[in-house]
């Protein structure tokens, strides 16, 4: 049996950064994941928009510098429009910042992150590797993998994904509300110059993003009802080129796809418990929002910093293990989650909803709200500090 502080299931960007944030600690480490990342040939279509406060924390684990700055672009306004003439309209220049945000391909961050990780010296790999079996005991966690290793540590983190399978071996709850809903995403090129800023729409088939990439690209990414989404993904790329550009109202002019589209299924995913004796869960394995909001990975991102917080503050004669101690993990994120998920959640069914009379109200709430500064500084204020 291979002894730990703290066993990492799960090595996709929640898992690694958590490790990475690590690296200067005493704790011993392994990090368990089936497969290492790769990048793809050409664009990755999985994009990130990674907000000012998780770039600080890229950077606090040393990964942020090391990234491709040709494959990244900023964010430095946003168009917000509803279903309707409302709109809302965010600008960094307004806001006092350099940008509002980051895009970045998942695939870059993953690699480098993994780069890192081979490199940190408290920390083990296994990988290729699947966990088998999870024993918990008063003083470990006992994780044996398919090939019969075993490794015990004070410490489990789940880290492994929205269908984790930690936390399904732990036995906790997740609380799950199918959208009826797809994301679609793919890349293309645009005729136009996006000029680094971002697009929304809230449009009676769903919510449409345009997310800017270096040169004359953007990434997409259309949460819409499965039906519809699975009839976009069977489009010809020409067509599908001519109903995004559509969609859009032709803001960026004619559209040239160069990514193949792909669609994953929405849910919002709620659990309640995210820590218990010996484990914490963190990243999609403690939570699930609508996509429309741009926050799945940063809110990834806050639970790896504050869970390594709590661990590196840890004196050696502690236990990181207990759930006192865990608890204090658990309270701090609760809120921005529940905070998070209930806003996309309600925004979805808030612009989802037909009764009469209710599409002027609320993109009248959106225009009222683009008139008053104070309002739109806070509003996009805290989305530097939470996205």
């Amino acid at each position: 049996m291979q002894q730990f502080d703290l066993i990492i299931v799960g090595g996709g960007l929640a898992g690694a950064s958590l490790a990475l944030a690590l690296r200067d600690t005493r704790l011993r480490i392994a990090l368990v994941e089936n497969q290492p990342p790769r990048l793809p040939d050409g664009w990755d279509a999985r994009i990130y928009a990674i907000s000012p406060a998780n770039v600080s924390f890229l950077e606090a684990i040393g990964a942020w510098r090391h990234l491709d700055a040709s494959r990244m672009a900023p964010i430095r306004a946003m168009q917000i429009h509803g279903d309707a003439t409302g709109r809302l309209d965010f600008s960094a220049f307004e806001t006092g910042v350099p940008e509002l945000g980051w895009i970045l391909e998942s695939s870059l961050m993953a690699c480098e992150f993994w780069e890192s990780a081979k490199r940190q010296g408290n920390l083990t790999l296994f990988c290729p590797a699947r966990p088998d079996t999870l024993e918990f005991r008063h003083d470990a966690a006992v994780l044996r993998l398919s090939d019969g290793t075993v490794l015990s540590s004070r410490l489990l983190v789940g880290a492994d994904g929205r269908d984790s399978w930690v936390r399904q071996a732990a036995g906790l709850v997740a609380v799950n509300t199918p959208y009826g809903e797809k994301g679609l995403v793919a890349n293309f090129s645009t005729e136009k110059p996006h000029n680094n800023t971002a697009f929304q729409w809230f449009r009676d088939d769903g919510v449409l993003a345009y997310l800017p990439l270096p040169g004359n690209r953007i990434s997409i990414v259309w949460s819409t009802p499965d039906d519809h989404a699975d009839e976009l993904c069977s489009l010809s790329p020409d067509i599908l080129s001519e109903r995004v550009a559509e969609a859009g109202g032709r803001v960026l002019g004619r559209l040239e796809q160069i990514t193949a589209p792909a669609a994953f299924p929405l849910r919002l995913m709620r659990v309640p418990q995210t820590v218990a004796p010996r484990l914490a869960l963190v990243g999609d394995a403690a939570h699930g929002i609508h996509p429309l909001s741009g926050h799945g990975i940063n809110l990834g991102f806050q639970d790896a910093m504050a869970l390594a917080g709590l661990l590196a503050a840890t004196q050696s004669w502690q236990d990181i293990g207990q759930e006192r101690l865990l608890q204090r993990y658990q309270r701090a994120r609760r809120e921005e989650t529940v905070l998070m998920q209930t806003t996309t959640d309600s925004l979805r069914r808030l612009f989802k909803a037909t009764p009469p009379g209710l599409r002027p109200l609320r993109n009248l709430g959106l225009d009222v709200a683009n008139g008053l500064p104070l309002i739109k500084n806070a509003l996009v204020r805290y989305a530097l500090g939470a996205l």
